[in-house]
């Protein structure tokens, strides 16, 4: 039966070992709340490190630990003290977290960590690969793992896959710095489905795929060999249930049953009833600004002194990889301007910031939620930040104030908040002002409408969402296979070639016959090809024609002395039997002139853009441009020609990269179709790559066999994903005796 496997650094329990004995206690984090509908019952597993190094882990407790994992339905990976000191303080936690978050100065770039980086993600994939079947569900979670996807693939081509990244992707002049930015790439390609948090993100990471990989990209769709990998954004949400229904249990609650943190709070509110409580809460994180809140604070009180003695910033900083360099000397920044503040600012009754540095139990988590008038949440930059929205599902009266960075993910969703920009001291002076004279009809409108949306679209939701998308994937997959030209479908069309009269055969050049190349001259025959070409056109009663967009020259100096069949410059040009070509039809070149200055002008502002001149026809090559640039450029360019060209019989070809102008009564698929009419063909086969080809897909007769190279839309009854694939074909021809 097939089953989901979760895959994430840390697995979703956690281990303690006293007297000799394992516990196994479920945590109670974002993922693991999130996960729950996506892991239950027995056919999930959750694969992750146990937070126990092999040095921690004592042998005779090995059976015990994975008994307790297996219990909640999870498996470990084991790894030692060095192996988390590289993959997770080294490359996780110090190249990759500063630089995703725009955080270039902390960035390091350690050959060795990225090799251990390596490493551990080989074991994570090794672990999948123990237990996966060819139909089991993967989801692979976050930065620590990018490498898995790919590793996992290569020894499961079928196995469903998805990605799921709970931190920003940055742009990409950000990401091409990372000296190891193709493996990244590669690796994460492994999945069916990426997921992001934003569209931002998604824009990035598809911006980075088409310009470092040069990958075709059509939406959120990546073409890389047979595969079609879709990227998507979705949200995370928050166990809004869970912290709503906290929220109004705390407030049936009578004296006694209050904490100690909520009996304090209300004795403060008492004393000052028209006091207002800021509430900042953080992992002591570089990412989260919390310095920078802190200097925006003091500039607030200069600025609006009326509030001094009226307004108090609660901070709550968690703990927080304490043993990487950054984050010593981040708290220790922070200690010393809280420090500071209250020291300047402070009177024998007021002290303005209170400063907590600790986890907390959820409970006082409820406690400062509930009671704080505002949520000051200014993160530099923030994958998603749920404590927003935790704070605004537990206004229970729909009360109180969100400030918001415009730097989180979850300011996307969240626009009824006050978005600031973190860095913008002036707009967060005015913002705080605004937030602490925000009428109660204004807090309740605006907080009315986002819980909505987090209650409707919450944490269970998104994991489905993700879960459904990624199954849809293997669907379409699917789809696509019902066209494809499957051993099956190809073995019927060698029967009907073995026992054809006589066969007619289009074969196209470019992307077809041969790759694509940087400079269209390099794309030369191999040997391998002229094998196989040769023995196609011996065979008897069958016509071969190369069919190409190409220039007569350079197919006479490539083909002639092979004598095999051409029509070149998309049927303008024919030589049969190794003849010297000539016209098929008759054109007109007066035009050219007239366009050849427009595309000079483009090739100017279009850096790596080149003109190829035909005899009949100009085309614009932009393969080697900027791959966003180029198509901007193309798009342009096509408005600029169609204008032009409206009176002139004249037509505009958009081809791979390339875009050519020609005569409108010249197309491949007239050429195909005055070939055909010379003879009684009971076969017909031609294949081909680009809209050049798809006019030969037409004009053929219905049942002859048209197939496409590459899954875009098209006239072809079947596809192949590759020139290998075409090799594949034309070799089972040639093999025909």
């Amino acid at each position: 039966m097939a089953k989901t496997i979760i895959i994430s650094n840390r697995l979703p329990v956690q281990l303690q070992i006293s007297n000799g004995s394992i516990t196994a206690i479920p945590s109670v984090g974002g993922l693991a709340t999130g996960m729950k509908s996506v892991h239950s019952g027995g056919d999930s597993l959750w694969i992750g490190w146990s937070g126990l190094t092999d040095e921690e882990t004592p042998e005779e407790l090995e059976l015990q630990i994975d008994n307790a994992l297996a219990e909640h339905g999870s498996s470990k990976v084991k790894l030692t003290q060095k192996e988390v000191d590289g993959f997770y303080y080294g490359f996780s936690n110090r190249t990759v977290w500063p630089l995703f978050h725009y955080f270039m100065e902390y960035t390091e770039f350690e050959w060795e960590s990225w090799e251990i980086y390596k490493s551990v993600n080989q074991k994570f994939a090794d672990a999948i690969l123990e237990k996966a079947e060819d139909d089991d569900v993967i989801w692979v979670h976050d930065y620590q793992l990018m490498l898995v996807p790919q590793m996992v693939r290569e020894k499961r081509p079928n196995v469903s896959i998805g990605f799921f990244l709970h931190i920003p992707f940055p742009s990409f002049e950000i990401f091409r710095t990372l000296p190891w930015r193709m493996e990244v790439l590669e690796g994460l390609l492994g999945s069916d489905l990426i997921g992001f948090h934003t569209y931002d993100y998604e824009r990035h990471f598809l911006s980075s795929v088409r310009r470092l990989l040069g990958l075709e990209v059509s939406f959120n769709d990546i073409y890389l060999d047979d595969r079609v990998i879709k990227v998507d954004s979705f949200p995370m949400g928050i166990d809004y249930k869970k912290f709503n229904e906290a929220a109004k249990e705390h407030a049936q609650r009578d004296e006694s049953q209050k904490s100690e943190l909520q009996k304090r709070l209300d004795t403060h509110k008492e004393s000052t009833p028209d006091a207002k409580f800021f509430l900042s809460i953080d992992r002591l994180d570089y990412t989260k600004g919390i310095a920078k809140r802190l200097n925006a604070f003091e500039y607030f009180l200069n600025k609006y002194p009326q509030y001094k003695e009226k307004v108090r910033l609660i901070i709550l900083a968690v703990p927080s990889r304490s043993n990487v360099p950054q984050y010593q000397l981040l708290k220790k920044e922070i200690d010393e301007l809280v420090g500071r503040i209250n020291g300047e600012l402070s009177t024998v009754s007021w002290t303005p910031i209170w400063y907590f540095y600790r986890s907390m139990p959820f409970d006082n988590l409820i406690d400062l939620y509930t009671t704080c008038d505002i949520a000051w949440l200014t993160p530099i930059r923030d994958g998603m930040n749920l404590v927003a929205k935790e704070y605004i599902a537990t206004r229970t009266d729909k009360t109180g104030v969100l400030i918001l960075s415009e730097m989180a993910g979850s300011a996307n969703e969240m626009n009824e908040s006050l978005l600031i920009n973190p860095n913008n001291f002036e707009e967060i002076a005015d913002t705080l002002d605004k937030a602490i004279n925000m009428p109660k009809e204004e807090q309740q409108q605006r907080n009315s409408i986002l819980q909505k949306r987090l209650e409707r679209y919450n944490v269970e939701k998104w994991a489905n969402d993700f879960m459904t998308s990624l199954l849809n994937q293997k669907e379409k997959d699917l789809t696509y296979i019902s066209r494809r030209l499957s051993v099956d479908l190809m073995n019927t069309v060698m029967k009907k070639y073995k026992s054809a009269k006589r066969r007619l055969v289009f074969l196209d050049y470019d992307g077809t016959l041969a790759g694509f190349h940087k400079d269209p001259q390099k794309a030369s025959p191999d040997e391998d090809l002229f094998r196989l070409l040769d023995e196609i056109s011996a065979q008897e009663n069958t016509d071969m024609y190369l069919i190409s967009g190409r220039d007569k020259e350079t197919f006479t100096k490539w083909f002639m002395h092979k004598g095999y069949n051409m029509i070149v410059e998309h049927g303008v040009w024919i030589s049969q039997n190794g003849e010297d070509f000539r016209m098929l039809e008759k054109v007109k070149k007066d035009w050219m002139e007239k366009i050849h200055p427009v595309l000079d002008s483009f090739v100017d502002r279009t850096p790596g853009s080149f003109i190829e001149e035909k005899n009949y026809s100009l085309a614009w090559h932009y393969r080697n441009t900027d791959p966003d640039f180029g198509q901007k450029r193309a798009v342009e360019l096509n408005t600029v020609l169609t204008s032009l060209i409206a009176n002139d019989d004249l037509s505009v070809l958009n081809g791979n990269k390339v875009m050519e102008i020609k005569s409108s009564n010249v197309n491949k698929g007239r050429a195909s179709m005055r070939v055909f009419a010379e003879n009684e063909y009971d076969f017909v086969f031609a294949i081909g790559d680009d809209w050049t080809d798809e006019f030969m897909f037409q004009e053929l007769p219905d049942d002859s066999i048209t197939v496409k190279v590459g899954r875009q839309k098209t006239h072809a009854k079947y596809f192949v994903d590759s020139t290998k694939n075409v090799r594949d074909i034309l070799g089972r021809f040639a093999d025909m005796h």
